[in-house]
Protein backbone atom coordinates (compact mmCIF):
# COMPACT_ATOMS: atom_id res chain seq x y z
CA UNK A 1 0.00 0.00 0.00
CA UNK A 2 2.74 2.44 0.95
CA UNK A 3 4.36 2.00 -2.45
CA UNK A 4 1.52 3.92 -4.10
CA UNK A 5 2.12 6.94 -1.86
CA UNK A 6 5.12 9.17 -1.49
CA UNK A 7 7.00 9.07 1.82
CA UNK A 8 4.95 11.99 3.12
CA UNK A 9 1.42 10.68 3.34
CA UNK A 10 -1.20 13.41 3.42
CA UNK A 11 -3.75 13.57 6.27
CA UNK A 12 -6.82 15.76 5.85
CA UNK A 13 -8.78 16.65 9.00
CA UNK A 14 -12.53 17.28 8.83
CA UNK A 15 -14.35 19.06 11.67
CA UNK A 16 -17.95 18.54 12.71
CA UNK A 17 -20.80 20.74 13.92
CA UNK A 18 -20.00 23.54 16.40
CA UNK A 19 -16.24 23.35 15.84
CA UNK A 20 -13.83 24.99 13.36
CA UNK A 21 -10.85 23.56 11.45
CA UNK A 22 -8.74 25.27 14.16
CA UNK A 23 -9.93 22.56 16.55
CA UNK A 24 -7.42 20.23 14.82
CA UNK A 25 -4.32 22.38 15.49
CA UNK A 26 -2.84 20.02 18.13
CA UNK A 27 -3.45 17.02 15.89
CA UNK A 28 -1.85 18.69 12.90
CA UNK A 29 1.27 19.48 14.88
CA UNK A 30 1.41 15.89 16.20
CA UNK A 31 1.06 14.21 12.80
CA UNK A 32 3.37 16.71 11.13
CA UNK A 33 6.05 15.87 13.70
CA UNK A 34 5.50 12.20 12.80
CA UNK A 35 6.30 12.81 9.13
CA UNK A 36 2.86 13.42 7.61
CA UNK A 37 1.72 16.33 5.48
CA UNK A 38 -1.41 17.78 7.12
CA UNK A 39 -4.34 19.96 6.10
CA UNK A 40 -7.60 20.86 7.88
CA UNK A 41 -10.44 21.53 5.44
CA UNK A 42 -13.24 24.06 5.81
CA UNK A 43 -17.00 23.74 5.56
CA UNK A 44 -18.87 26.12 3.22
CA UNK A 45 -19.20 29.53 4.87
CA UNK A 46 -16.47 28.93 7.48
CA UNK A 47 -14.39 32.05 8.10
CA UNK A 48 -10.61 31.86 8.67
CA UNK A 49 -10.95 31.43 12.44
CA UNK A 50 -13.44 30.30 15.09
CA UNK A 51 -13.80 33.92 16.27
CA UNK A 52 -14.45 35.26 12.76
CA UNK A 53 -17.05 32.53 12.13
CA UNK A 54 -18.85 33.47 15.35
CA UNK A 55 -19.09 37.04 14.04
CA UNK A 56 -20.51 35.94 10.67
CA UNK A 57 -22.75 33.04 11.70
CA UNK A 58 -25.23 33.51 8.81
CA UNK A 59 -22.57 32.55 6.24
CA UNK A 60 -22.72 28.88 7.33
CA UNK A 61 -26.54 28.65 7.48
CA UNK A 62 -28.54 26.37 5.19
CA UNK A 63 -25.79 23.98 4.08
CA UNK A 64 -26.59 20.27 4.25
CA UNK A 65 -24.50 17.09 4.20
CA UNK A 66 -24.34 16.89 0.37
CA UNK A 67 -23.18 20.47 -0.07
CA UNK A 68 -20.61 20.11 2.70
CA UNK A 69 -19.21 16.80 1.40
CA UNK A 70 -19.04 18.17 -2.16
CA UNK A 71 -17.29 21.31 -0.87
CA UNK A 72 -14.69 19.09 0.83
CA UNK A 73 -14.45 16.75 -2.20
CA UNK A 74 -13.46 19.78 -4.29
CA UNK A 75 -10.70 20.58 -1.82
CA UNK A 76 -9.46 16.96 -1.95
CA UNK A 77 -9.28 16.99 -5.74
CA UNK A 78 -6.61 19.70 -5.54
CA UNK A 79 -4.16 17.10 -4.14
CA UNK A 80 -2.15 14.84 -6.42
CA UNK A 81 -2.98 11.73 -4.41
CA UNK A 82 -5.79 10.38 -2.24
CA UNK A 83 -5.38 11.56 1.34
CA UNK A 84 -6.04 9.81 4.64
CA UNK A 85 -9.12 11.41 6.21
CA UNK A 86 -9.69 11.94 9.94
CA UNK A 87 -13.08 13.34 10.92
CA UNK A 88 -14.96 14.01 14.16
CA UNK A 89 -18.73 13.95 14.74
CA UNK A 90 -20.42 15.12 11.49
CA UNK A 91 -16.87 15.20 10.12
CA UNK A 92 -16.83 11.47 10.91
CA UNK A 93 -19.92 10.98 8.75
CA UNK A 94 -18.36 13.11 5.98
CA UNK A 95 -15.13 11.10 5.85
CA UNK A 96 -17.17 7.91 5.45
CA UNK A 97 -19.07 9.55 2.58
CA UNK A 98 -15.79 10.57 0.89
CA UNK A 99 -14.10 7.19 1.49
CA UNK A 100 -17.14 5.45 -0.04
CA UNK A 101 -16.71 7.70 -3.09
CA UNK A 102 -13.07 6.53 -3.44
CA UNK A 103 -11.75 10.02 -2.68
CA UNK A 104 -9.52 8.84 0.18
CA UNK A 105 -6.95 6.12 0.81
CA UNK A 106 -8.15 5.46 4.40
CA UNK A 107 -10.41 7.11 6.94
CA UNK A 108 -10.84 7.46 10.69
CA UNK A 109 -14.31 8.46 11.95
CA UNK A 110 -14.26 9.65 15.59
CA UNK A 111 -17.65 9.64 17.35
CA UNK A 112 -19.25 9.89 13.89
CA UNK A 113 -22.76 11.21 13.35
CA UNK A 114 -25.00 8.31 12.27
CA UNK A 115 -24.95 7.32 8.60
CA UNK A 116 -28.17 6.12 6.93
CA UNK A 117 -28.87 2.57 8.11
CA UNK A 118 -28.20 3.33 11.78
CA UNK A 119 -31.75 3.13 13.20
CA UNK A 120 -31.15 3.83 16.90
CA UNK A 121 -32.06 7.23 18.38
CA UNK A 122 -30.77 7.30 21.97
CA UNK A 123 -32.40 9.76 24.38
CA UNK A 124 -29.08 11.54 25.02
CA UNK A 125 -28.58 12.02 21.25
CA UNK A 126 -32.03 13.59 20.94
CA UNK A 127 -31.33 15.80 23.95
CA UNK A 128 -28.01 16.99 22.53
CA UNK A 129 -29.67 17.70 19.13
CA UNK A 130 -32.72 19.42 20.66
CA UNK A 131 -31.27 22.97 20.50
CA UNK A 132 -31.52 22.52 16.71
CA UNK A 133 -34.34 20.01 16.17
CA UNK A 134 -36.60 21.71 18.74
CA UNK A 135 -37.36 24.46 16.21
CA UNK A 136 -38.23 23.56 12.58
CA UNK A 137 -37.08 27.03 11.45
CA UNK A 138 -33.52 26.02 12.37
CA UNK A 139 -33.40 23.97 9.15
CA UNK A 140 -32.19 27.08 7.29
CA UNK A 141 -30.45 28.77 10.19
CA UNK A 142 -27.15 28.58 11.98
CA UNK A 143 -27.47 27.66 15.65
CA UNK A 144 -25.18 28.27 18.61
CA UNK A 145 -25.06 26.16 21.77
CA UNK A 146 -25.23 27.68 25.23
CA UNK A 147 -22.49 26.75 27.66
CA UNK A 148 -24.74 24.23 29.43
CA UNK A 149 -25.81 22.66 26.09
CA UNK A 150 -22.13 22.33 25.10
CA UNK A 151 -21.45 20.81 28.52
CA UNK A 152 -24.08 18.13 27.93
CA UNK A 153 -23.27 17.44 24.27
CA UNK A 154 -19.47 17.73 24.31
CA UNK A 155 -17.73 18.21 27.65
CA UNK A 156 -19.69 16.00 30.08
CA UNK A 157 -16.61 13.79 30.72
CA UNK A 158 -14.19 16.59 31.71
CA UNK A 159 -13.97 18.91 34.73
CA UNK A 160 -16.16 22.00 34.95
CA UNK A 161 -13.09 24.21 34.59
CA UNK A 162 -11.91 22.45 31.43
CA UNK A 163 -15.46 22.48 30.04
CA UNK A 164 -15.58 26.28 30.46
CA UNK A 165 -12.22 26.72 28.73
CA UNK A 166 -13.16 24.44 25.82
CA UNK A 167 -16.45 26.27 25.29
CA UNK A 168 -14.73 29.67 25.28
CA UNK A 169 -12.00 28.53 22.91
CA UNK A 170 -13.78 26.25 20.44
CA UNK A 171 -17.58 26.53 20.39
CA UNK A 172 -19.06 28.26 17.36
CA UNK A 173 -22.37 28.30 15.45
CA UNK A 174 -23.27 25.43 13.12
CA UNK A 175 -25.79 24.93 10.31
CA UNK A 176 -28.95 23.21 11.51
CA UNK A 177 -29.70 21.32 8.29
CA UNK A 178 -27.31 18.32 8.77
CA UNK A 179 -29.01 17.40 12.06
CA UNK A 180 -32.46 17.42 10.43
CA UNK A 181 -31.07 15.22 7.64
CA UNK A 182 -29.63 12.72 10.12
CA UNK A 183 -32.85 12.68 12.18
CA UNK A 184 -35.06 11.94 9.14
CA UNK A 185 -32.68 9.55 7.32
CA UNK A 186 -34.67 6.48 8.36
CA UNK A 187 -37.72 7.77 6.39
CA UNK A 188 -35.78 9.02 3.36
CA UNK A 189 -34.44 6.45 0.86
CA UNK A 190 -32.26 9.15 -0.74
CA UNK A 191 -31.05 10.63 2.52
CA UNK A 192 -28.00 12.90 2.33
CA UNK A 193 -26.46 10.79 5.12
CA UNK A 194 -26.33 7.72 2.86
CA UNK A 195 -22.85 6.25 2.45
CA UNK A 196 -21.63 3.62 -0.03
CA UNK A 197 -21.09 0.96 2.66
CA UNK A 198 -20.91 -1.84 0.08
CA UNK A 199 -17.75 -0.47 -1.60
CA UNK A 200 -15.39 -3.45 -1.29
CA UNK A 201 -12.43 -1.72 -2.97
CA UNK A 202 -12.26 1.29 -0.64
CA UNK A 203 -9.41 1.83 1.81
CA UNK A 204 -9.55 0.83 5.50
CA UNK A 205 -11.90 2.56 7.93
CA UNK A 206 -11.50 2.92 11.69
CA UNK A 207 -14.58 3.83 13.76
CA UNK A 208 -13.85 5.30 17.20
CA UNK A 209 -16.27 5.68 20.10
CA UNK A 210 -16.00 7.59 23.37
CA UNK A 211 -17.90 5.54 25.96
CA UNK A 212 -19.29 8.60 27.81
CA UNK A 213 -20.39 10.42 24.65
CA UNK A 214 -23.93 11.85 24.99
CA UNK A 215 -24.12 13.13 21.40
CA UNK A 216 -22.95 9.94 19.67
CA UNK A 217 -23.21 7.12 22.23
CA UNK A 218 -21.33 3.86 21.49
CA UNK A 219 -24.57 2.16 20.36
CA UNK A 220 -24.60 4.42 17.27
CA UNK A 221 -20.97 3.71 16.35
CA UNK A 222 -21.40 -0.05 16.86
CA UNK A 223 -24.53 0.11 14.73
CA UNK A 224 -22.53 1.83 11.94
CA UNK A 225 -19.99 -0.99 12.17
CA UNK A 226 -22.83 -3.49 11.57
CA UNK A 227 -24.02 -1.52 8.53
CA UNK A 228 -20.60 -2.18 6.96
CA UNK A 229 -20.98 -5.91 7.65
CA UNK A 230 -21.59 -6.85 4.00
CA UNK A 231 -18.38 -5.22 2.70
CA UNK A 232 -15.12 -7.15 2.53
CA UNK A 233 -13.15 -3.89 2.94
CA UNK A 234 -11.41 -3.39 6.30
CA UNK A 235 -13.65 -1.76 8.94
CA UNK A 236 -12.45 -1.71 12.56
CA UNK A 237 -13.82 -0.38 15.84
CA UNK A 238 -12.13 1.04 18.93
CA UNK A 239 -13.63 2.31 22.20
CA UNK A 240 -12.08 4.79 24.61
CA UNK A 241 -13.30 4.65 28.21
CA UNK A 242 -14.26 7.79 30.15
CA UNK A 243 -14.34 9.95 27.01
CA UNK A 244 -17.12 12.26 25.84
CA UNK A 245 -17.75 14.06 22.54
CA UNK A 246 -14.94 16.57 23.23
CA UNK A 247 -12.36 13.76 22.97
CA UNK A 248 -10.58 15.42 20.02
CA UNK A 249 -10.18 18.82 21.72
CA UNK A 250 -9.90 18.07 25.44
CA UNK A 251 -6.76 17.28 27.43
CA UNK A 252 -6.95 13.58 26.46
CA UNK A 253 -6.73 14.14 22.68
CA UNK A 254 -3.23 12.69 22.41
CA UNK A 255 -4.32 9.21 23.54
CA UNK A 256 -6.48 9.01 20.41
CA UNK A 257 -3.88 10.58 18.14
CA UNK A 258 -1.26 8.03 19.23
CA UNK A 259 -3.67 5.12 18.71
CA UNK A 260 -4.58 6.39 15.23
CA UNK A 261 -0.91 6.89 14.33
CA UNK A 262 -0.19 3.26 15.24
CA UNK A 263 -3.28 2.08 13.32
CA UNK A 264 -2.21 3.97 10.20
CA UNK A 265 1.34 2.61 10.40
CA UNK A 266 -0.03 -0.94 10.86
CA UNK A 267 -2.08 -0.41 7.67
CA UNK A 268 1.01 0.73 5.75
CA UNK A 269 0.34 4.47 5.70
Amino acid sequence: MSSTHSAKNLIVFVHGLWLHAESWNNWMEFFRSNGYTVVAVSWPGDAETTEATRKNANAIAGFGVREISDHIAKQLKAFDKKPILIGHSFGGLLVQNLLGRDLASAAVAIDPAPIKGVPELPVSTLKSAFPVLGNPFNLNRSVSLTESQFRFGFTNAVSEQEAKELYAKYAMPAPGRPLFQAATAIFNPNSATKVNVANATRGPLLLISGLEDNTVPPVLVKSALRVYGTSSAVTEYKEFANRGHSLTIDSGWKELAEYILKWLKDKGF
